[in-house]
């Protein structure tokens, strides 16, 4: 069995002529908590879909704790959470009635204690039918359901879709308390400050194709971090010539001000602004998002 919890190789997937993913290239390592980022229609649905044998991809490999999920589907849906981007619940089932049937059906199931506590923390009612429930309701319900078994892998399709932003919080908190007890999270999503606070890597695909694989701090510090300073005294322009990663975007005469970029480390920055009487100095780290939209402009600039 191989060392990586996910596997895929040369993944492709049509939809007729439409190519939904080309050439997909991803491992994930056991324990870690792996954001997958990408706006609407860019395949991240299609790819966890073909990696629980829900859609069948028109070529390359898939490998999941080491089994195909095309010859073992049964074995990789067993140790598999799964909550889906489209999630639909019908019936009169309450929650509390869906949930304990689900844990009938798994063999390694936590506690209904734990899944009360659970429950609390979503701030959800066990006892209301599912068919009356908001969209966030249901959404936290799926969660619940995902929590269910003890598996080693969670797939989580935009698991904060409806939710309030505090209960998009409790439910980070909560993948992550799951991945600090060794569960391996992968998780979808468009909302990139989500995955900032809890991805340990983030991989970025846009129209079906993997742009990028990183740590999540790395693609940040990779980023071109932007500086305004503001002197006491006139300082001449080409103060900050000798400074090969220092770029002079803006130079305010009047407020004495300089606004630069700066690519990689600041120690030369910072020895460069000391000769000088510094009255206001403000450092721009990018978010995560801003890094995203750089993936997402083409030539002409459009997002």
């Amino acid at each position: 069995m191989t060392d990586a919890i996910i596997e895929l190789t040369n993944l492709h997937k049509y939809y007729g002529k439409l190519h939904a993913l080309r050439g997909l290239n991803l491992t994930v390592r056991p324990g870690e908590v792996f954001g997958f980022l990408g706006p609407n229609g860019a395949g991240k649905t299609t790819t966890i879909r073909c990696m629980l044998d829900l859609i069948r991809p028109n070529r390359g490999t898939i490998k999941i704790m080491g089994f195909n999920p095309q010859q073992a589907p049964q074995r990789v849906k067993a140790r598999v959470g799964y909550l889906p981007g489209d999630l639909a619940m019908e019936g009169d089932f309450t929650p509390r009635k869906f949930l304990r049937h689900l844990r009938k059906l798994r063999k390694d199931t936590r506690s209904w204690e734990e899944l009360l506590e659970l429950a609390g923390r979503l701030d959800l009612s066990l006892d209301q039918k599912i068919e009356t429930l908001s969209q966030g309701n249901r959404q936290k319900v799926g969660l619940l359901s995902c929590f269910i078994g003890r598996v080693p892998l969670m797939m989580l399709d935009e698991p904060t879709l409806g939710l309030d932003p505090l209960m998009q919080q409790e439910v980070l908190n909560i993948i992550r308390e799951e991945a600090d007890q060794g569960t391996t999270i992968f998780f979808s999503s468009h909302i990139l400050s989500e995955v900032q606070k809890i991805a340990d890597r983030v991989g970025i695909i846009r129209q079906g194709a993997l742009v990028e694989i990183a740590q999540t701090d790395d693609l940040i510090n990779r980023a071109l971090t932007r500086a305004s300073v503001q002197f006491a005294e006139p300082v001449p322009e080409d103060s900050f010539g000798h400074l090969a990663n220092i770029k002079i975007l803006r130079i305010n005469d009047e407020q004495r001000t300089f606004t630069l970029e700066i690519a990689g480390e600041m120690d030369g920055l910072i020895k460069t602004l000391a000769q000088f009487p510094v009255r206001d100095l403000a450092i721009h780290r990018p978010s995560l998002e801003e890094v995203f939209l750089k993936y997402y402009k083409d030539d002409q600039g459009e997002e």
